[in-house]
């Protein structure tokens, strides 16, 4: 079974696991939001990942999918995700095929998150919009999905302990919302 196939069977089955996120956090209503979980088409594929730059108010410096609140005008989660990295790498949306919807992620930062999957063709030029990207990346898929690359850690975070996951990739830091919705897709496809 290729890689295309594995993911795009376990996206379509139906099974049960207990998923991780942050709705324990308190919050009451979660804005509706999508991102792009961009697999590069190669033997061995990659994930396009953001560095969000520095200066933003929210999210300054992390590491994320590219992906963004659920506007009016999408008429659903995957054409939500399609502009967003649209705008923020010029990922052409006719060059994405999507694979299917991940596990809905609930941050506690207010979202309720939906991981579209998709496969776009490899070395596509990419091209960061610098009011949302400082830098963009690739990971393979493989460290990605690896369990023991992902270290489950805690921290206070207004006033509550929070559990996360935390994964570092040479000098890169992948970890928080983006690392939760990549553990819950591992699990998945486990």
């Amino acid at each position: 079974m290729t890689w295309i196939e594995r993911i795009s069977a376990a996206l379509n089955s139906d099974i049960s696991f207990s998923v991780e996120d942050e709705r324990g956090l308190g919050l009451i209503e979660h804005r509706a939001a999508a991102v792009l979980i961009p697999i590069t088409n190669r033997p061995e594929p990659g994930v396009i990942l953001t560095q969000r730059p520095g200066w933003l108010r929210s999210h300054a410096g992390q590491v994320a999918f590219p992906g963004g609140k659920i506007d009016e005008d999408d008429t659903g989660p995957i054409s939500a995700a399609l502009r967003e990295a649209h705008e923020e790498l010029s990922i052409p949306p006719d060059d994405v095929t999507i694979l299917g919807v991940a596990d809905t992620y609930y941050s506690g930062s207010g979202y309720r998150i939906e991981p579209v999957i998709g496969v776009i063709p490899p070395d596509l030029p990419l091209i960061p919009n610098p009011d949302e990207v400082e830098d963009w990346f690739e990971v393979p898929l493989s460290f990605l999905l690896d369990p023991a690359n992902a270290v489950k850690k805690c921290a206070e975070w207004n006033g509550r302990q929070r559990a996360y996951y935390d994964m570092q990739w040479g000098e890169r830091r992948i970890w928080g919302v983006t690392a939760g919705i990549v553990a819950n897709l591992a699990r998945r496809l486990a």
